[in-house]
């Protein structure tokens, strides 16, 4: 127990130290069959690592019923400094002599299914870095939806976070914002057919080349981001 805890702190002081938002670690043995993934790498990690970075306000305040070209350069810079920073962290894990797998930030393998390598804010979820909310985005009490997520599969002995016995309560920012009417009241409902039809079309339009929107990620600030 006591490797786990000191395990568990040096990567979370390295982390921060390279300018990460959100760090977390999960207990994945639960929902590791659920990762489009060889079996044999399923079985070998039984943790998993989440990291956030921020998105930067300015950038998100420029968004109003659609994606901005400026939006979905940020959005590709994020995803690169949270993949460096996931094979940073990974060498890291290596030298110490334990095996690490770093998932890509938005490698999508089936965009009709949405069906990545994992779900990023679901490993999130169970790291402790906040729930999923109406707008189908993992929400964190002090930054929001306004955050990109990258994960790490490791077998590296370490200290577990429990998830958040939290939800959105009575805000209900993101229903009123969403171009697609995807957004309902009840997390349940949300409309994966018309938030991808509308992402779909933004891409049609020529604003960016990749499925993104950020309409509703700009509505969910959290706590932090309005003091």
């Amino acid at each position: 127990m006591k490797e786990e805890f000191k395990n568990y702190e040096r990567l979370r002081e390295f982390a921060f130290s390279q300018g990460v938002n959100l760090f977390g670690i999960a207990d994945i043995v639960s929902i590791r069959d659920e990762f489009n993934l060889d079996l044999n790498i399923k079985k070998k990690y039984p943790r998993a690592i989440s990291l956030g970075k921020v998105l930067l306000n300015a950038i998100l305040e420029e968004i109003e019923d659609r994606p901005t070209k400026l939006y979905f350069h940020h959005y590709r810079q994020i995803n690169f400094f949270l993949d460096r920073l996931a094979l940073l962290i990974s060498c890291l894990i290596q030298d110490y002599g334990f095996s690490a797998l770093p998932i890509p930030a938005s490698q999508v393998i089936d965009w009709e299914k949405q069906r990545a390598h994992l779900s990023h804010k679901k490993v999130a979820y169970f790291a402790g870095l906040g729930w999923i909310g109406r707008n189908n985005l993992l929400v964190n009490p002090q930054f929001g939806s306004r955050f990109r997520l990258v994960t790490i599969l490791t077998d590296m002995p370490l200290k577990c976070d429990i998830p958040l016995d939290e939800d959105c309560k009575d805000c209900l920012n993101c229903i009123s914002s969403c171009p697609a009417g995807a957004i309902k009241n009840s997390r349940k409902d949300f409309d994966h057919f018309a938030c991808f039809e509308k992402l779909k079309e933004f891409k049609r339009l020529g604003i960016c080349n990749q499925y993104i929107c950020g309409v509703c990620v700009k509505s969910c600030e959290g706590k932090k981001l309005k003091v």
